[in-house]
């Protein structure tokens, strides 16, 4: 197929075709964005799951380390949930678990939309795309079969201009097609994700809520710390 032979077909559908293109342009960087974020949300996270759970008692160092690792990923609000929450615990001496499982909620509800961020546009596409197919194909009819009204005209003329009006519609299917199954599998990584940060609530909760504060050594021996501890004593 030549490059003539291209720009024939999408002037054969009145310029659909290059409507096609750029929606199948539109598609493949939709799925590539798409694709490198859930991937790497799906296995750094996995570590992250996998680095907590392996852990008994958190503290601050871990927390901040775990910080730096989530960042720009979607566990990164959870974990700077679980910090502020540490800071609380340290300050005042104890915190309650619902209001802390409650902010977890909070942050995966916060933190979902941005995982489908764009699977709209795949959405629209999947619909849009057999349409302008089918249209295009339309459109090249009325030119295969405006032969017709031609004096001397040949029968072979009228078939070859059908197969070239299919196209349009051949193209629009493959694209819906691959938008489908792209967005049927960013759908199913969408779901793993949210999984990933259902379990990461519960294991921090796990070695965060209720737990008595290990304070570090020159932390316990400052004297503001030891006020505090004595008035919430108190």
């Amino acid at each position: 197929m030549t490059f003539a032979y291209i720009v024939h077909l999408a002037n054969y559908s009145d310029g659909v075709l290059y409507l096609l293109m750029i929606l199948l342009a539109i598609e493949l960087a939709v799925i590539i964005d798409r694709f490198w974020f859930l991937r790497n949300a799906m296995a750094k996270g996995r570590k992250i799951l996998w680095l907590v759970s392996n852990r008994g008692k958190l503290r601050r160092p871990d927390l901040e380390e775990l910080s730096a690792m989530a960042k720009g990923l979607p566990e990164e609000s959870l974990i700077g949930v679980a910090l502020r929450h540490f800071n609380l615990v340290h300050h005042y001496g104890s915190a309650r678990g619902e209001a802390f499982a409650n902010r977890l909620d909070e942050a995966i509800f916060l933190t979902t939309p941005s995982l489908d961020k764009r699977l709209w546009v795949l959405d629209t596409i999947v619909t849009l795309a057999p349409l302008l197919g089918l249209f295009g194909t339309i459109l090249g009819m009325f030119h295969a079969f405006s032969i017709l009204a031609a004096p001397g005209h040949d029968a072979t003329s009228v078939t070859g201009g059908v197969a070239d009006a299919l196209i349009a519609t051949a193209s629009g299917l493959a694209i819906a097609m691959i938008g489908l199954i792209s967005f049927n599998a960013f759908n199913n990584s969408i779901d793993k994700t949210i999984f990933q940060l259902e379990s990461l609530k519960v294991v921090l909760m796990n070695r965060l809520d209720g737990a008595p504060v290990v304070l570090e050594e020159s932390e316990a021996s400052s004297p503001n710390v030891k006020s505090t501890q004595v008035a919430v004593n108190a």
